[in-house]
């Protein structure tokens, strides 16, 4: 049995330090992932907190995952995130405050970093939300295309298109941005 099924299998238990493990394991990087999506720190952690609470109701109603366990997890907080959208009905999507680069001893430097970092949002804010979802996933979490398409619930194929069209889309936009 693999450590995954394992620790799947104990969570079912309700035994605590697989939960624990769980969310040692776990709850950095979807907090990473809901920033990028959020770009606020409150909102990001109640995310968090609301993905674990899901995922343990689901543990008791029997419901939760039987394998892949950090794409059922990041399954939850992305339906929490549509969810919280949804609600909201923004406009557009504040994107990833976690882009920044560490701060330097160069202002000049830095300030163009801040630039570089503004121009990358704002072509992130201007692609599909699957899109942003999957280059979240591939490329700031750098998960495999098989796990990205069990998260977002799509065929590979899927994965690999809106992976393609959505760099395709962010080097025009980002192209653009150079040419003004």
């Amino acid at each position: 049995m693999s450590k995954e099924a394992d620790l799947i299998q104990r969570a079912y238990r309700l035994d605590g330090q697989a939960l624990a493990e769980i969310y040692d394991t776990y709850s950095d990087a979807i907090y990473r992932y809901a920033m990028r999506l959020l770009g606020d720190v409150d909102t990001a952690e109640e995310c968090v907190s609301e993905t674990f609470t899901r995922f343990l109701n689901a543990l008791h109603r029997k419901k939760g995952p039987r394998e892949y366990l950090q794409a059922y997890l990041f399954r939850i907080a992305h339906n929490w995130i549509t969810d919280y959208y949804r609600r909201a009905a923004p406009d557009t999507q504040p994107i990833d405050n976690g882009l920044g680069i560490a701060s330097t001893d160069n202002p000049a430097q830095e300030a163009f970093q801040n630039m570089q970092i503004a121009h990358t949002r704002a072509a992130l804010a201007q692609l599909t939300p699957d899109q942003r979802e999957v280059i979240s996933l591939k490329f700031f979490e750098g998960w495999e295309n098989a796990e990205i398409a069990a998260s977002v619930n799509k065929p590979i194929g899927a994965v690999k298109s809106l992976q393609h069209r959505g760099l395709a889309a962010l080097k025009r936009i980002l192209l653009d941005k150079d040419d003004e």
